[in-house]
């Protein structure tokens, strides 16, 4: 039989940590009240178990884990319908949230799950790395968005993340818009995340005022399907 390790996470309430993540796929294997309050869950290879607290604040959560899995954009479409199902679109901001497969520098390709305990799950690829992952984008602005999912995905540290962007969108006005439209995508996601729903609309009308040809918007199709996604979250 192999090792295995099952991290024990905290939360506040197992009541609110059992349906988030049955929405995304687990099933609850074990579940008891008293003495104290414990929930095992499981989804093919993934343990986690939690404790509760009731005195145990979301925000102030340290807890984190990481995930290693096959394909991170299967898995991350698998969460996201089961999150959309539950909660009528995707959470992208506040807890619990989730932030879109993005390549970080230093990193490999993965997304991020903070659960209504405060706690992250940090998806990454099995067995990838930044140099040899096909398609890493090196291009001006491609190093930005490397560098502003490092500080807002990785770190936490949205509002850095947001200069990191606007900085190199000043940097590099001759760029290409095909280059652009990640960044604005992730910049309107950013704003979201941080309530300026105002500078998310902004970011997302110089999507809408982007030169795309059909070829284009076929290869970015992703992007700008998330972005039509953001801005319906803004308008309902």
């Amino acid at each position: 039989m192999s090792e295995r390790a099952i991290p024990i996470l905290p939360c506040r309430n197992v009541d609110d940590i059992a349906p988030f993540y049955e929405a995304l796929g687990f099933q609850v294997t074990f579940r008891q009240e008293r003495p104290n309050p414990y929930l095992c869950l499981v989804r093919g290879g993934i343990d986690l178990h939690f404790f509760g607290l009731a005195a145990f604040e979301p925000e102030n959560s340290m807890g984190s884990a990481i995930l290693l899995v096959p394909d991170t954009g299967v898995l991350f479409e698998e969460f996201a319908a089961g999150l959309r199902s539950f909660y009528g679109k995707l959470p992208i901001s506040g807890i619990p949230r989730i932030t879109r497969p993005r390549r970080k520098q230093g990193t490999t390709a993965g997304f991020t799950v903070v659960d209504p305990g405060g706690n992250w799950l940090r998806i990454t690829a099995l067995g990838d790395t930044e140099d040899e992952a096909p398609g890493t984008n090196t291009s001006r602005l491609g190093r930005v968005l490397l560098n502003a999912a490092r500080q807002g995905d990785a770190r936490g540290d949205d509002a850095q993340a947001v200069s990191v962007i606007e900085a190199g969108l000043q940097r590099h006005p001759d760029a290409p818009d095909a280059e652009k439209l990640p960044l604005l995508v992730y910049l309107a996601e950013l704003h979201v995340r941080t309530g300026n729903h105002g500078q998310a609309a902004s970011a997302l009308n110089d999507i809408n005022a982007l030169d795309l040809d059909p070829e284009q918007r076929r290869a970015l199709a992703e992007e700008l399907a998330s972005a039509a996604e953001i801005r319906g979250s803004l308008e309902s």
